[in-house]
């Protein structure tokens, strides 16, 4: 008895093994391939652990040198579809309400693309070509761009790409522009995003305020509009459901976060996403419409407090006899004395 049991153990174990060894091999095979089909990427199970082993064999803050072929990493998949119940998540998580996706006359938020390639920046960042380590990595900057409304991506298959536009030292590390970008069915571009992200040295400094040279005042301080927005505790655990949090790290924290041991943090990209959304409440529709362009600036994550100041106001562009208005945005959290996100909507 003892030895049938023993047979039937090592020959699930050889099964389990096997199987084990299929799904890694049939997602390795896969990251051949710089473009793929939208139902044949990688797993994000399959890429958080090659995340992870990416992680232990690398330090922060550190540039590594280029491979043989040098070139930079481009990946894109074809053939994507809008995925309308992550858009109902989404929507709900940033504020902008269940119900915005049935509103005819409004686009599609300006931050959603990024959650669509979420998993094509994971790829980017566990590729062989992507010269720094994946964990750790630092939203500093970030430009969105509309040249036609989103609304173009709800008309048939459309093209995602993300790529690396270059790395950059600094005092605090080293930076790296990574570029995702959705394109139509006709082949024309529709929205861009250029995430500028800092793997910190071991030196850096984190209440370095890198905010400060940016931060702009209105010339009439009647004209700021001033709306107080609710930081929920379950902040982080909204931005990992519709995956716009592609560190395994924050997934891992969050247990951590719930039980008291660890304070929630705010994410970088779920208050830019708050923000916009107050703003065209407020504003109106018309204010993040194509074409557009959206330049933001953040501190590193802070704790969550209870809540977060979000003050925007407009400002005056002379191009030649005429003069735009662009609009000014800053916020700030609850307790803080300067602000955490500074940024800027224009006309592009």
């Amino acid at each position: 008895m003892g030895i049938t049991q023993s047979v039937i153990v090592a020959s699930l174990s050889v099964c389990c093994v096997y199987l084990g060894y299929l799904y890694v091999y049939r997602h390795h095979k896969l990251l051949h391939k710089t473009a793929l089909n939208s139902d044949k990427l990688p797993s994000f199970v399959y890429l958080y652990i090659k995340y992870l082993s990416r992680a232990v064999t690398r330090r922060t803050g550190h540039l590594y040198a280029a491979r043989a072929a040098g070139a930079p990493a481009v990946i894109a998949a074809i053939n994507c579809r809008l995925d309308a119940s992550l858009l109902r998540r989404f929507c709900g998580a940033a504020g902008y309400g269940w119900d915005y996706p049935d509103t005819d006359y409004r686009d599609i938020p300006l931050c959603f693309p990024e959650v669509l390639g979420s998993r094509l920046v994971l790829m980017l960042l566990t590729d062989p070509d992507f010269r720094l380590c994946p964990t750790g990595l630092v939203r500093v900057r970030q430009t969105l761009k509309t040249l036609q409304p989103i609304d173009e991506l709800k008309k048939g298959p459309f093209m995602l790409q993300v790529a690396v536009q270059g790395y950059q030292q600094t005092d605090a590390g080293v930076e790296v522009d990574v570029c995702l970008s959705a394109t139509s069915r006709s082949g024309c571009p529709v929205w861009e995003s250029v995430l500028t992200l800092l793997s910190k040295n071991r030196v850096h400094k984190a209440s370095r305020d890198v905010l400060r040279n940016k931060e702009e005042q209105p010339d009439d301080e009647a004209n700021i509009k001033q709306v107080e927005v609710r930081v929920p505790r379950t902040t982080g655990l909204q931005c990992a459901w519709p995956f716009t949090d592609y560190s395994p790290h924050r997934l891992l924290s969050l247990p951590a976060m719930f039980c008291g041991l660890k304070s929630p943090t705010v994410a970088a990209f779920w208050m830019l996403s708050v923000c916009l959304a107050e703003i065209e409440k407020h504003k109106g529709v018309e204010t993040i419409t194509a074409p557009v362009s959206v330049t933001a600036h953040f501190k590193e994550t802070q704790p969550a407090s209870g809540k977060m100041t979000i003050r925007f106001w407009e400002t005056s562009r002379k191009l030649g006899q005429s003069a735009d208005k662009d609009l000014s945005f800053q916020v700030q959290l609850q307790g803080q004395s300067a602000a955490h996100m500074v940024g800027l909507i224009s006309r592009a």
